[in-house]
C-alpha cells in the first residue's frame, strides 16, 4: 500500500471524536525541586487529543469537525471560540460542569508527564448523537480516551458503528497505556476489533499492549517512534530533522497530517509541532 496516497482529499471532511479541554504546558528548566521554585516556561491554550487532531487537520488544509461535550464555565467559552478561530466545526452537547484541564510537564522537549482533569469531557452520551454530525466525513478519527469511561464509551461505539454503516474509514489512536491497562488489555483489544478500524495508531508501549491481544482484522498499525519517526505496517519512515522544544501534541499532529496527506505530511506536521510550545498548530 502507498501510505502517501491513502489519505483524504483536502476538500473532504475529517471527523474527530473525543474531548477538548484547556492545556497548560510547563517546560521545566531542570528536575522538579520540591518545596521551592523550579524555573519554567509555560503555555496555556486549548487541547485534548481530539481537539488537537481537528485543529491540525484544519491547519494542514483539510476540513475538520470535532464531536465533543462542552461545559458551561468560562473555559468552555474560551475553548469554543478558539476552535472556531482555527476553522474547526465543533458539534456536541453542552453539559453542566467544568471544562477539563491537563497540565503537561515537559522535559527538554523530548519527554512529558501529564496531570489530567477531564472535566465534562467524558459526559458525551449516546442519546446526544446526531447522525448529521457524520455527513460528508471521509474519515472518523477516534481518540482512545473516548473509550475509557461511560457514558462516552457507548457514545463513541455508537458513532463508530454508524461510521462503519456509512463506509466511513475509521482511525483509532490507542492514546494511553495506563488507560488500556485499567480497562483490561484483552477487553480493550476486543473492543477495538469490534469497531473494524482501518488504521490504529499508538506509541511503542501502546502498540505492544495491543499486539498482545492481536491486531484488529484489516487494520494498518502505525507505531509512533518519537524522534525516530514512525513504523507503518512494519516499514520505518524516519522523522525529518527539527529542534525539539515541546513534544506535546506531536502524535496528534502526525495523525492529522496522515489523514490529510499521508505519512510524509504527518511526519512534517509532527516536526513542526515539536519545534514549538503547545499542542496546537
Amino acid at each position: 500500500m502507498d501510505f502517501d496516497r491513502c489519505a483524504a482529499h483536502t476538500e473532504a471532511m475529517i471527523c474527530v471524536l473525543g474531548d477538548a479541554h484547556l492545556d497548560v504546558v510547563v517546560a521545566m528548566s531542570g528536575p522538579l525541586t520540591e518545596e521551592t521554585d523550579t524555573p519554567a516556561a509555560t503555555h496555556i491554550g486549548v487541547g485534548g487529543q481530539a481537539a488537537n487532531v481537528a485543529a491540525w487537520v484544519s491547519a494542514l488544509g483539510g476540513q475538520s469537525r470535532l464531536i465533543a461535550a462542552r461545559g458551561t464555565d468560562l473555559g468552555a467559552e474560551l475553548l469554543s471560540s478558539e476552535l472556531a478561530r482555527r476553522g474547526v466545526d465543533l458539534v456536541g452537547p453542552i453539559v453542566p460542569g467544568n471544562t477539563g484541564v491537563v497540565v503537561s510537564l515537559s522535559s527538554g522537549g523530548r519527554q512529558r508527564s501529564m496531570l489530567t482533569d477531564r472535566g465534562v469531557g467524558t459526559a458525551l452520551a449516546a442519546d446526544a448523537f446526531r447522525p448529521a454530525w457524520l455527513d460528508d466525513c471521509e474519515w472518523l478519527h477516534l481518540s482512545g480516551y473516548a473509550l475509557a469511561h461511560e457514558p462516552m464509551r457507548t457514545a463513541a461505539v455508537t458513532v463508530a458503528r454508524e461510521a462503519m454503516r456509512r463506509e466511513i474509514r475509521l482511525a483509532v489512536d490507542l492514546s494511553s497505556t495506563g488507560m488500556i491497562e485499567t480497562y483490561g488489555v484483552a477487553s480493550f483489544g476486543e473492543l477495538i476489533a469490534s469497531l473494524g478500524p482501518h488504521v490504529v495508531l499508538g506509541n511503542e508501549a501502546e502498540a505492544a499492549l495491543l499486539a498482545a491481544g492481536g491486531l484488529p482484522g484489516r487494520a494498518v498499525l502505525i507505531v509512533k517512534l518519537g524522534a525516530e519517526g514512525v513504523r507503518v505496517a512494519g516499514k520505518h519512515f524516519p522523522a525529518p530533522p527539527t529542534t525539539p522544544v515541546d513534544s506535546t501534541g506531536a502524535g496528534d499532529a502526525f495523525a492529522a497530517g496522515f489523514l490529510v496527506g499521508g505519512v510524509r505530511l504527518g511526519l512534517a506536521a509532527a516536526a513542526r509541532a515539536v519545534a514549538k510550545m503547545g499542542a496546537m498548530p
